[in-house]
């Protein structure tokens, strides 16, 4: 048949079927099966043709639609959870991994300074501080900050603030990702100082045991928000092949993903603080069994499930 032809026969229907969108899936998944047998014969007899381009931009068109409104399998929050998430860790554990080194490494620098120089923790945490913890370890109860409010009280208090730290260290990625490092540094360092001064004083495994109940997950999601950072930092410092406003609208929803997906950690993380670290007396092994059940969940979730959700994805990248 002669291209002509061919247009002649078909024109009027591939109109139709360009500007009278169809609501019903089946009339829709009809037209598609006609304009994929109409591109089929098209790119045999005409493949350089104007008439082979057009039916398959209009066949590409209908496929995603048909797919954007397919009805998928389960909810949408659990396939958040249960791929999306993950897909999104393990894409960016490059930035997870640094945000890690960061963190760690101001932390240890922390604690070796205040090894070297007694005014270091002071400088840090300041004098008030301190001096509230020295009165609690003289009166033997090293940890009563922790009891000296009402629970539910210091539960909502602490889980707001983690959650605009956590906030503000993504949003620093806006700075090409160094209002991101300055915060892990930040943070590293509180976190070094503060706990050398109990290692100092001869209490440091019992603070661990104590106030890593709920640090474990609160400083592990600073540290994810930190790597949420570094995905919007480097989303506009390196934008690959994309426009960098494109670049930068990715980067935004992956490092949101991230931070969405910590919520529950620090609400965990609050709850701990509030009705648990104040149980400073508490058996050693359920202590410990805390610590090792966040400790391991963390590394689990944002470490290896992402690696096993990346080998069953058709796709080993997300774009």
């Amino acid at each position: 048949m002669r291209e002509g032809l061919f247009l002649k026969k078909n024109v009027e229907k591939w109109k139709q079927y360009q500007f009278n969108q169809q609501a019903d899936p089946d009339e829709t998944a009809k037209r598609f099966t006609e304009l994929v047998d109409d591109l089929g014969y098209a790119k045999t007899f005409y493949p350089e043709s104007r008439v082979t381009r057009y039916l398959n931009g209009m066949a590409s068109r209908i496929y995603l639609d048909i797919y954007r409104n397919k009805r998928e399998p389960g909810s949408r929050i659990l396939r958040f959870w249960k791929t999306d998430l993950p897909l999104v860790n393990y894409k960016h554990r490059r930035e997870l991994f640094w945000a890690f080194i960061i963190f760690t490494t101001m932390a240890i620098m922390a604690a070796f300074s205040a090894a070297h120089d007694d005014s270091f923790v002071r400088g840090i945490l300041g004098d008030g501080y301190v001096e509230m913890t020295e009165d609690n370890i003289a009166q033997g109860d090293p940890f009563g900050v922790y009891k000296d409010e009402n629970r539910m009280e210091m539960f909502l208090r602490i889980a707001l603030n983690n959650i605009q730290v956590s906030f503000l260290v993504f949003v620093g990625g806006l700075f090409l990702s160094l209002g991101s490092v300055w915060l892990l540094f930040v943070n590293g360092v509180m976190v070094g100082a503060f706990q050398y001064m109990f290692f100092a004083k001869g209490l440091g495994w019992d603070s661990v045991l104590v106030i890593w109940i709920h640090g474990s997950l609160e400083i592990s999601a600073i540290v994810i928000s930190g790597a949420a950072g570094f995905i919007l930092g480097n989303s506009i410092l390196f934008p690959g092949t994309r426009k960098r406003i494109d670049s930068l609208k990715v980067g935004a929803k992956h490092g949101a993903m991230l931070i969405i997906g910590l919520v529950p950690i620090f609400i965990a993380a609050a709850f701990l603080e509030g009705f648990v670290t104040r149980l400073t007396h508490m058996p050693k092994a359920l202590s410990i069994s805390i610590l090792a059940i966040s400790f391991i969940f963390i590394i689990w979730y944002f470490v290896i499930y992402p690696m096993i959700v990346n080998r069953r994805s058709q796709s080993p990248e997300l774009s």
